[in-house]
């Protein structure tokens, strides 16, 4: 069986998305203590916690679009260590409005419509070999 879909049924059972939560949740509270220790470990550990949290536990996803919606510039640079797709698209369509609002003042034509977000998507899973 393809490894893909082991950890995709495997994902389902809720025990093994509680167990990845709580082990989340362990490595969040485990940062801070490999923090005092030479070299980036807390970082990466605290990244590692908060990426497993925020896939697995609906309380700790409320939280986070709570935070952002309070702290749009430090959302957004979440969202850019996260590589979320959304903070490209909504990247995009800042530049865009902000080149049409240029063009406008300047009296140019527009920039090229935000439709063109499209290239920063994924592609589609080849299903065919399925």
């Amino acid at each position: 069986m393809d490894l893909r879909k082991t950890w995709q049924q495997l994902e389902r059972k809720p025990a093994v998305r509680t167990g990845l939560m709580i082990t989340g949740f362990v490595l969040i509270a485990l940062a801070p203590l490999l923090g005092v220790l030479p070299g980036p470990g807390g970082v990466v550990v605290f990244a590692a916690g908060a990426t497993l949290a925020l896939r697995y536990s609906e309380w700790a996803k409320r939280r986070y679009v709570r935070f952002k919606r309070r702290h749009p510039r430090k959302g957004a640079w979440a969202d850019w260590g996260l590589r979320r797709e959304s903070a490209k698209r909504r990247e995009l369509l800042r530049k865009t409005a902000a080149a049409n609002e240029a063009a406008d003042d300047c009296g140019q034509s527009a920039a090229p419509s935000a439709a063109s977000y499209v290239s920063l998507r994924k592609p589609p899973l080849d299903r065919s070999a399925d």
